[in-house]
């Protein structure tokens, strides 16, 4: 398996992850929050996708879908454009609320976007330099690495969610 194919596999585990924890649950589900302060499943993937496509976008130079595939407009959050979720309050999180459909198809297009411009990586471009703002500077594959280890745990935690939310029988569609 080479660079790009090993990239691909590890995107495609996480899109997995994220269809098994939102497929068939409601909005209401989808929004729940299993303590007053704690994420919904709702919030964990919107923020999740958010963050692929951003670094994604950061790291190839490219737009990201979230404003170039109109996802913003048609999520209608009360955030900035740029907002990824990262240093969200209680409150904030709270106000993330979309219907399956909506969560799977934009994280549908940020990972079919992933997926193209991963698909020629080679071994040399994991060791660009994408982000000089820390020391040391952020190569390629340490960004791509952390957006996997990132997004895999937000995706395991919304798939907690759910096991909690069907376990109090409150994960109906």
């Amino acid at each position: 398996m080479d660079s790009a194919g090993l990239l691909l596999d590890s995107f495609g585990r996480i899109r997995e992850a994220v269809h098994g924890a939102v497929e068939g649950l409601g909005e209401d589900a989808l929004a729940a929050r299993i303590d007053p302060d704690a994420n919904s499943i709702a919030w964990l993937v919107w923020h999740l996708t958010r963050i692929q496509d951003d670094h994604l976008a950061g790291a190839f130079g490219t737009e990201q879908v979230w404003r170039a595939g109109g996802w913003q407009a048609r999520f209608g959050l009360p955030f900035p454009p740029a907002a990824t979720g990262y240093g969200h309050t209680s409150a904030q999180v709270g106000a993330v609320r979309a219907d399956a459909g909506l969560l799977l198809r934009y994280h549908d297009a940020v990972h079919e976007r992933t997926a193209a411009l991963l698909a020629s990586v080679t071994d040399a471009d994991l060791d660009r330099v994408v982000d000089t703002s820390w020391d040391p500077p952020v190569t390629l594959g340490v960004r791509l690495v952390s957006v996997v280890a990132e997004d895999l745990q937000h995706a395991g935690q919304a798939a907690y969610v759910r096991g909690v939310l069907e376990r109090r029988g409150t994960a109906g569609g």
